[in-house]
């Protein structure tokens, strides 16, 4: 099995307004470059290949931590959330009502009007986890691990993650030969550079 370190990218002012991100390629703001400025992957994480969603808030990310000969994935970008882009959840609560109720419910299989559902998003990176042949690093954004934990722990999206999944923190999973994902060790802090 081989390992996979996953990571979601540094704060932006849309995540910072809650607006739901998708393809909108949005930067890191100021909060967001400050903090990644502090941190860095623990040192048992450094030798591992680096792969970044093309988006720019995610090269970024992966800059600000260190990373080197990064290569860029697009199996890793956001998950598109089509007409959704822009708005917040309360938002789209508010002008769909319960048309968004439904779609919300339908979980792996919700879909955004011109986006694509979670089920969607896991297919796109069932061939980029299978591929892998050694450790890696992947820096993306929360659709796309959402997509990812659905995998891992077999969650159809219909009720909350059972688990206390820290955003901010890197996520390790062993991927096996036919590309699934197996949780090893969730919410690991990144460390406080050295001044």
């Amino acid at each position: 099995m081989i390992p996979l370190l996953l990571l979601r990218h540094g704060k932006t002012e849309w995540n910072l307004q809650k607006k739901l991100q998708g393809r909108t390629d949005i930067p890191l703001c100021e909060e967001g470059i400050e903090f990644l400025q502090k941190k860095r992957l623990p040192a048992e994480f450094q030798d591992f290949q680096w792969y970044v969603s093309p988006l720019t808030r995610a090269r970024q990310t992966a800059e600000l931590l260190g990373g080197v000969d990064v290569e860029i994935n697009s199996s890793l970008i956001e998950m598109n959330f089509g007409d959704w882009e822009g708005f917040s959840l309360k938002e789209l609560h508010e002008k769909y009502g319960d048309a968004m109720r439904q779609n919300e419910a339908r979980g792996i299989d919700m879909l955004p009007p011109g986006g694509e559902s979670p089920r969607q998003v896991q297919a796109r990176l069932r061939p980029f986890l299978k591929n892998l042949s050694s450790p890696a690093i992947a820096v993306t954004h929360k659709g796309v691990m959402r997509a990812f934990k659905s995998l891992a722990y077999n969650w159809d999206m219909t009720d909350n993650f059972p688990i206390e999944f820290n955003w901010g923190a890197a996520h390790l999973f062993m991927i096996d030969a036919d590309g699934l994902p197996h949780p090893n060790r969730i919410n690991i802090e990144l460390d406080d550079k050295v001044s």
